[in-house]
């Protein structure tokens, strides 16, 4: 049962990881209001994290836990971005910078570890070690 659930969450959070790339893309050129779009995709990520984190525990209740890295790779680095730069980028918006940065130097360190978050499932699923 617990497998069939993990199977079931993996496809959609590598799926649903994926697609939101063209999401946020589309998001950010169909709504001229370009705050309500950023808050959006930043709620969408939140949910994409927290999937990430259910996929996670789950595979550590599996057999096959020590096949699942690129998984507990990109469920790291979603909850990096979402409990840590999310804070520093939020930071560098309201005062200009954080850390000396500015919003989109932050910006930027975030979507690359969403980009390395991906490509670790891409890996992950290519692979499919983790059966």
């Amino acid at each position: 049962m617990i497998r069939n659930i993990f199977r079931v969450l993996l496809v959609l959070w590598a799926g649903s990881l994926w697609s939101l790339a063209w999401v946020a893309y589309t998001l950010f050129h169909a709504q001229s209001d370009r705050h309500l779009a950023g808050m959006i995709v930043g709620r969408l990520l939140t949910a994409e994290t927290y999937l990430g984190a259910a996929v996670g525990v789950l595979a550590l209740l599996l057999p096959g836990r020590t096949k699942f890295l690129w998984g507990y790779l990109a469920a790291l680095l979603m909850a990096a971005n979402e409990w840590g730069l999310r804070r520093l980028m939020d930071a560098a918006h309201a005062h200009g910078s954080a850390w000396g940065l500015s919003f989109g130097a932050w910006h930027g360190v975030s979507a690359l570890l969403y980009g390395v978050a991906c490509l670790a499932v891409v890996i992950l699923v290519w692979r499919q070690e983790y059966r």
